[in-house]
C-alpha cells in the first residue's frame, strides 16, 4: 500500500524537484524559456514598428530616439527566426538614405549610425556606410576643445551630458570594426574620457546628466542621478566593449568603470523590480521606470553573458528585472512606464510609452535571451 501511496505521489514529487530547480538563489522567478522572450520581443517591435512615438512630432527618424529603437531591432533580428525585422531595418536605412542627422557633431545625430554600420558589416554596401564615415571623418578633421560646461559656447561639439555616451561612443567603435582604422577607436576613446573625468562621481559611481546637476540634490537631500542617463551610460560601455579589441590599452579602464557602475546600479534596484527615475531618491518617483530599466537588465546581462559580471550574484537582479519589464508591456505590445523626453528626474503616467524604451527592451531581452540558453 505504501508502495502505491509513493507511485501516486512521485509525479508531483518530481514536478516539486524540477520547480526548485529552476529557482534563482534569492529570487522566486522560474527559469525563463528562451522561445517565450523571444516571442515578447517579437510583440514589442511589432507594436512599436507600426505605431508613432509622442516624440515624433520633435525628433527625425535619423536622430537619437529612433537610434535607440533600431539599435534593439537589430539585436532582435540577430537572433529572430524570421527576415522581417532585418527588411524593416533595410527600408528604413533606404528612406533616410542612410544619412545620419544633420548636425556636424552633435552625439543625437550620429545614434543612428549604429543600425547603418551594423548593417554594413553585414552587406558591405558601401551606400550603408559613406555618410555616417563621413560625419565622423569631418569630426577628426575638425576635433573640438569647446568646455564641457553646459554654460559655455560650443558644447554641443563634446559629450557634455551623460546620456550621449550611448548616441556617440558605440557608433565610433562599431566604424573601427568596419574599417580597421584606429583612429575612430583612438577619437572615441580620448572623448569618452574627457566626459567621464568631468561627469563621473567617483564616489557613488554614477554620472551626473550634466554640469547643472553638480550642486543640485533630491528632495531627500541626495545628488540627483537620472536613471535613463546612467542607463544609457551601461547601455554604451556594453556596446563599446562589445566592438573593442581585447588588446586595446585601454580596455580595463572600461571594465572597471563597467563593473563599478554594475555593483551601484544593482543595489538600487526597487522591490519592484525595476528602477525609478531618480536612483537615489526612488520615493520622490513612485513609478518604475523603463527606458533606464531596460538598459540596466540589458548591460547587467551583457556583462555575465561576456564574463565580466559574477553570474551568481547578478543573474537574479536581471531576471527579475526582465519580469518586471514584461509586466510593462500590454497584450498588444506597447511598452508602458517610459519616461517622456527629458534630462533629469520628472513624473510621468504608467502608459506613457516611447520608441527609445523599446528599444531598451528589445537589447536587454536578447541578452536575456542568450543567458536563458547557458
Amino acid at each position: 500500500m505504501k508502495n502505491l501511496m509513493f507511485l501516486a505521489l512521485l509525479p508531483l514529487l518530481l514536478s516539486a524537484c524540477a520547480q526548485n530547480r529552476n529557482l534563482r538563489q534569492g529570487d522566486a522567478a522560474p527559469e525563463l524559456p528562451p522561445g517565450r522572450i523571444l516571442s515578447s520581443m517579437e510583440k514589442v517591435a511589432d507594436w512599436q514598428l507600426t505605431n508613432a512615438s509622442p516624440s515624433d512630432a520633435h525628433y527625425q527618424h535619423n536622430g537619437w530616439t529612433y537610434g535607440a529603437f533600431d539599435a534593439g531591432v537589430m539585436a532582435l533580428d540577430s537572433i529572430a527566426n524570421t527576415p522581417k525585422y532585418h527588411e524593416a531595418m533595410l527600408a528604413e536605412g533606404k528612406k533616410l538614405n542612410w544619412q545620419p542627422g544633420r548636425r556636424a557633431y552633435h552625439a543625437d545625430d550620429q545614434c543612428v549610425g549604429q543600425m547603418y554600420l551594423e548593417m554594413y558589416l553585414k552587406h558591405h554596401d558601401p551606400a550603408m556606410l559613406q555618410p555616417i564615415k563621413a560625419k565622423l571623418d569631418y569630426i577628426l578633421e575638425h576635433p573640438s576643445s569647446d568646455s564641457l560646461d553646459y554654460n559655455k559656447k560650443g558644447k554641443e561639439d563634446r559629450y557634455w551630458w551623460c546620456d550621449s555616451l550611448f548616441m556617440g561612443p558605440p557608433t565610433w567603435a562599431l566604424m573601427y570594426k568596419a574599417t580597421g582604422e584606429k583612429k575612430y577607436l583612438d577619437f572615441m576613446d580620448k572623448e569618452w574620457w574627457a566626459a567621464s573625468d568631468f561627469l563621473y562621481d567617483k564616489d557613488e559611481h554614477l554620472f551626473f546628466r550634466d554640469s547643472r546637476y553638480f550642486n543640485q540634490r533630491e528632495a531627500n537631500g541626495k545628488k540627483i542621478f537620472w536613471s535613463r542617463g546612467n542607463g544609457w551610460v551601461m547601455g554604451g560601455l556594453a556596446r563599446v566593449l562589445e566592438n573593442m579589441p581585447a588588446d586595446y590599452p585601454d580596455r580595463a579602464r572600461y571594465e572597471t568603470q563597467f563593473k563599478e557602475m554594475a555593483e551601484k546600479v544593482a543595489s538600487l534596484q526597487q522591490p519592484d523590480g525595476l528602477w525609478h527615475a531618480s536612483l537615489l531618491d526612488p520615493a520622490s518617483y513612485p513609478l518604475k521606470e523603463t527606458s533606464g530599466s531596460g538598459f540596466y537588465v540589458f548591460a547587467l546581462a551583457w556583462g555575465i553573458n561576456h564574463g565580466l559580471l559574477d553570474r551568481a550574484k547578478f543573474e537574479p537582479v536581471v531576471e527579475k528585472g526582465w519580469q518586471a519589464l514584461l509586466g510593462c508591456v500590454t497584450p498588444e505590445g506597447k511598452l508602458g512606464y517610459a519616461q517622456q523626453v527629458g534630462a533629469d528626474p520628472k513624473s510621468f503616467k504608467p502608459g506613457d510609452y516611447e520608441v527609445y524604451a523599446a528599444g531598451a527592451f528589445l537589447l536587454a531581452g536578447k541578452q536575456m535571451y542568450l543567458l536563458e540558453q547557458k
